[in-house]
């Protein structure tokens, strides 16, 4: 394994440890030999290795919880290191280290878009024998929002029973719904119709293998889409309106014009009238322009070199094209279309092949492929009702894992509590609600587990950090977090 080039850019943007798998067969009886596991821990095992919260992140998100959920870790937070042994790893398809799209096979080569698929429940078993690895016997709760969620909830069901205590599913589902298999499928095409996608090769250049590269216009609009969904329609007319450039800073001392032309300090600065009155081809330039804006070519057959005003663009369109701009440093196409194919997948009811280790997964009845509404309700509920006490939380402006979905999964665990958090950010409100989550995370702990908050396995004197406000200090690489929202 360690002959294999390890040259993923994307694995170097996390300080995290790596654990060796030799062999690894998924769900779709597809078998990877000698593999890698991505993973981050923060605190102590304490001497029974059950001291464990178990952090599962996002479709983008990665091991680094401290990036995307920084304000709920730290001492006397819900994810304390003085008292919790917290683990977190890359699933199986994320460019961040585990096994990807971005990583190589025993004989050396990328393996592209010929990495196979996998499921959810895949992740959890994967995770699993990395949690042994590490000593642990147990976990007192497992924690995630959304596809994390998904994680969340499979994993009661694909380890041994008893091995997960409690579970905290997010802002998540059962099962994947059609309007979010809809806007998966929306996504991927985006990346498909870019003509630098060649069909998932874009990274085998002349010139050699180029992990960075990427068919960048593709995967920057999927992201804008998904961003959509992400957020509530209130929220985006909040906080952009019909605003042009990025957000209103203050209008500077000496005025600025903001009609009739390019907005500007400057008195001498040409209006659109006095460009027009320049040349009478400047309308149909702008109009080619206005038209043509937010398109970005390899290039262009028409440059006529003319200097006219720019058309307007709104500060929600540039919010988006930044937000585009941004993920394509940072995440892979490839590893984007197999993990939205991964979410399409993900149905609790449907059983485990796998028998070993012991789960309750695979003592589901098998569901038909061609089941649909009333036929899937019920193994949904038998499922559901396998799982341990749960704290299930709901945002309740999340358009794309509805409250519903929430109420289905908290009415049919035996031991469940529904929390519905009020934000205007839609389903992101579990990425940015950081007090909320926070206080319901922790409060919910010590009542149902108290013996881990009588003890610190860590002095606060060794711990050493102090503890910080609810603000953002810096801009989160894998989560929603900003801390400079004019940056863009």
């Amino acid at each position: 394994m360690n002959s294999i080039p390890n040259d993923n850019p994307y694995a170097a943007l996390i300080n995290q440890s790596f654990h060796p798998i030799p062999k690894f067969t998924l769900e779709s009886g597809t078998v990877l030999t000698n593999i890698q596991v991505g993973y981050k821990t923060w605190g102590r095992l304490n001497s029974r290795g059950d001291n464990v919260l178990v952090i599962c992140h996002a479709l983008t998100g990665s091991s680094d919880v401290e990036d995307w959920w920084g304000p709920l870790l730290g001492l006397d937070r819900a994810f304390d290191p003085t008292r919790w042994f917290i683990f977190c790893a890359n699933v199986i398809g994320s460019p961040y280290g585990t096994v990807s799209s971005v990583t190589r096979d025993e004989a050396g080569a990328v393996r592209g878009p010929e990495m196979p698929g996998s499921s959810v429940k895949d992740d959890v078993r994967l995770h699993y024998q990395v949690l042994l690895s590490l000593g642990v016997k147990s976990v007192a709760a497992v924690i995630g929002g959304s596809m994390g969620g998904m994680t969340c909830l499979e994993y009661p069901l694909n380890t041994p029973p008893g091995f997960v205590r409690h579970i905290i599913p997010i802002a998540t589902s059962a099962r994947h719904s059609a309007w979010c298999i809809s806007w998966g499928e929306a996504q991927r095409q985006s990346i498909y119709s870019d003509p630098e996608y060649r069909d998932g090769y874009y990274y085998d250049l002349p010139g050699g293998v180029d992990l960075s590269a990427q068919p960048g216009r593709g995967l920057a609009a999927a992201r804008m889409a998904a961003l959509l969904t992400y957020r509530s329609r209130d929220s985006f007319e909040a906080r952009f309106g019909r605003r042009a450039g990025t957000l209103d800073k203050g209008v500077p001392k000496g005025g600025v014009r903001v009609m009739g032309g390019k907005e500007t300090t400057d008195p001498s600065e040409p209006s659109t009238a006095d460009l027009a009155a320049k040349n009478r081809q400047a309308a149909s330039e702008l109009a080619w322009r206005e038209h043509n804006d937010g398109y970005r070519p390899s290039g262009s057959r028409r440059n006529s070199g003319r200097s006219v005003t720019e058309p307007k663009v709104f500060s929600a369109q540039s919010y988006l094209r930044y937000q585009g701009d941004k993920f394509t440093g940072r995440f892979d196409a490839n590893c984007y279309i197999h993990i939205t194919r991964k979410l399409d997948t993900h149905d609790l009811s449907h059983p485990s092949i796998f028998v070993d280790p012991p789960n309750l997964s695979c003592t589901l009845p098998a569901v038909p492929s061609d089941a649909d509404g009333a036929d899937i309700k019920d193994p949904i509920q038998l499922a559901l009702s396998l799982l341990p006490p749960a704290l299930v939380i709901g945002v309740e402006s999340d358009g794309l894992f509805t409250t519903s979905e929430q109420k289905e999964i908290a009415a049919f665990i035996p031991e469940a509590e529904l929390v519905l958090i009020p934000s205007p950010d839609g389903h992101d409100g579990f990425l940015l609600e950081f007090e909320a989550i926070n206080g319901w995370i922790e409060g919910w702990l010590r009542r149902k587990v108290p013996e881990y908050f009588m003890v610190r396995e860590i002095s606060v004197e060794e711990y050493g950090k102090e503890v910080e406000g609810w603000g953002v200090k810096k801009e989160s690489v894998f989560g929603e977090a900003e801390a400079d929202v004019t940056r863009w």
